[in-house]
């Protein structure tokens, strides 16, 4: 038994939001001091056969952060020293906005899942930017993910996405457009190909690179491609496969399965993972794998998929902050059995 299987029944008890609230405030506290050091120590896994160098960037392990733990970049360091090797931040909207009303954030213990509604709540392009721009950020790379915000009309969206990098170009490593999200009213519609060519279009005029867009695992097969259609003719980086989803399996049993918003964690792994490879045998740029994500074999089915590097945020929830470690750990075992000499190597196996 470790530190978190004590203080997981303690926080299960508190709503879900302010269980992040206070896991979150510990971290900012904790972080740039010893504690973060020790913490380091403790989680970090450093084996050149976990590096993986794509989109231009060197990530030292292929596990990361999914965007909305950090919505408000503000512990990227303290998430690093837990063992992941990348932290995506945001979603990051032009104007600041405090989200849907509460509460927004559901678990669903007996699927191992969660259901949120959170509406890109945050703090806003400007305040996020000059807070990317005092920090001492980590030495792996920064994903900065972009939402619109909820009052802008579709047909702004553009100039919408376009005054929020502006304000934080400076500081990511990468930039994610994010038009997948179940819970900003219309935000879907942006991911037919003529919004997707205005905002990417007008991203990539101004130099946002690498430049990704995240879909959503609810587009049919054909959204999909007229989507991938986008990225190629826009000479685009990658594609980061999949958001959380609006449907809801028959066999999920926890008494929130009802609410809306968007679900994600084990119910979606599957279909997450089926999507990667859907994507990465229709395109030839890198696939973030992204959904249910929890352990070594999950991480390692959707490399094997496709997934250059893969993200997780649910799975942190159920199994606390030795994830980014046991999975890594695990990687080394499984890289070992099937024969691969580095996590590279295994990408893409079972296409």
């Amino acid at each position: 038994m470790n530190a978190y299987d004590v203080a997981k029944p303690l926080l299960f008890r508190l709503p879900p939001e302010t269980a992040h609230n206070l896991i979150h405030g510990t971290m900012r506290t904790a972080q740039g001091t010893p504690i973060e050091d020790a913490v380091e120590r403790r989680y970090a896994v450093e084996d050149e056969r976990l590096s993986v160098e794509t989109l231009g960037l060197e990530f030292p392990t292929p596990v990361g952060v999914a965007a909305g733990f950090d919505k408000n970049a503000e512990v990227p360091s303290m998430l690093s020293a837990l063992g992941f090797g990348h932290v995506e931040v945001g979603g990051v909207t032009a104007e600041k906005q405090p989200g849907n009303p509460r509460p927004r954030m559901f678990r669903l213990p007996e699927d191992r899942a969660l259901i949120n509604r959170m509406g890109f709540n945050n703090h806003g392009a400007d305040e996020i930017g000059a807070r990317l721009e005092r920090l001492d950020l980590p030495d792996v790379p920064i994903g900065i993910n972009i939402g619109k915000s909820k009052s802008t009309p579709l047909e702004d969206a553009a100039d919408d996405y376009a005054y929020t990098y502006e304000r934080v170009a400076e500081h990511g490593d990468y930039f994610v457009v994010n038009v997948s999200s179940p819970n900003t009213p219309g935000l879907r519609e942006l991911q037919n190909r003529e919004h997707l060519e205005s905002i990417l279009g007008r991203l990539a005029d101004q130099g946002a690179s690498p430049l990704l867009v995240k879909l959503s695992p609810d587009l049919p097969d054909a959204a999909i491609e007229d989507a991938l259609a986008v990225v190629d003719e826009l000479d685009l980086d990658g594609v980061i496969a999949v958001n959380t989803t609006t449907e809801r399996p028959d066999d999920l049993r926890s008494s929130h399965s009802a609410e809306n918003g968007g679900l994600s964690g084990a119910p979606i792994e599957e279909r997450a993972t089926n999507t990667v490879g859907f994507v990465a045998e229709r395109t030839d740029v890198p696939v973030i794998g992204v959904g249910g994500v929890a352990s070594a074999e999950g991480a390692y089915e959707k490399i094997r998929a496709g997934a250059s590097v893969v993200q997780l945020y649910t799975g942190l929830v159920y199994e606390g902050p030795g994830l980014a470690r046991d999975i890594n750990e695990g990687l080394l075992e499984l890289l070992d059995r099937d024969g691969f000499e580095s996590v590279e190597d295994a990408v893409g196996a079972d296409l």
